[in-house]
């Protein structure tokens, strides 16, 4: 019900306010189970990739997202649950596949499920590698698998802005239903999953002109990090100041500034 409620109340202000726009609507079906699979540019996806849609879209999120205290926490589980986010626990192994179930039971109810292949934002705007999960997931429910793309999102609301950027338009596009009949029955084999997953991805990529990068997103978004904390390291060191450059050292191995 607050999904509806916070769409009727915030969707028409978003159009107002940045202009999105939407191509393919007619190719996601109007009834019977869907799964949406996109890229994922930015925190602002949750606000403008299923505003376009007559149908809820329900999507995965992490369970840090519903576990917060205060009243951040309050708002953050309010926003998730009014976007249609289900909690699951990422941590791998059994929550995985706790995770796929969810899904699975969601399709099974004919519902719209969103899946962001790549598994969290992308650090710098680009596509990089899916997990397999989709797949299985595909093949698993035999549910149609839409390529759904967002555009201009990570440049309107890069990671780490708080506050969209106005004058910048985003967009959505929802691609041609992708058919993986062919695989039905072989959901185990994992040289097919890893090749239905690169399929979508390639759709995807076809769908939004991104460069691809055929590396996870969460290990580039690591090698990033290590990146800017070493260049960080650097400049201490040139400046001559050893408080600065002990504090770098400490931060780099997880210890505490106080």
């Amino acid at each position: 019900m607050f999904y509806w409620v916070l769409k009727v109340i915030l969707w028409p202000i978003l159009r107002v306010l940045f202009r999105p726009w939407a191509e393919g609507v007619e190719n996601v079906p109007k009834e019977g189970p869907v799964i949406l699979a996109g890229n994922h540019l930015s925190f602002a996806d949750h606000f403008f990739g299923a505003g376009f849609l007559p149908r809820k879209v329900i999507s995965l999120g992490k369970i840090e997202y519903f576990t917060g205290r205060g009243i951040k926490g309050w708002i953050s589980r309010a926003f998730f649950k009014g976007v249609g986010t289900v909690p699951i626990d990422r941590t791998g192994g059994k929550a995985s596949e706790a995770a796929l179930r969810t899904g699975l039971r969601i399709l099974s109810e004919g519902k719209v499920l969103g899946i962001y292949p790549e598994g969290t934002r992308s650090p710098d705007g680009r596509l990089y590698k899916g997990k397999t999960g989709v797949a299985r997931l595909a093949l698993e429910s035999r549910a149609p698998v839409i390529p759904w793309v967002m555009v201009n999102t990570h440049e309107m609301m890069p990671p780490g802005r708080v506050i969209p950027k106005f004058g910048i338009r985003p967009g959505v596009k929802f691609g041609k239903p992708l058919d993986f009949s062919r695989y039905y029955g072989m959901e185990h084999d994992r040289l097919i999953l890893r090749a239905v997953t690169d399929e979508i991805m390639y759709a995807i990529m076809e769908l939004s002109g991104q460069e691809y990068v055929d590396k996870y997103a969460a290990a580039a978004k690591a090698e990033m990090q290590a990146a800017r904390k070493a260049e960080k390291a650097e400049k201490a060191e040139k400046s001559g100041k050893p408080e600065t450059i002990e504090h770098t050292e400490r931060t780099a191995a997880g210890g505490s500034s106080s």
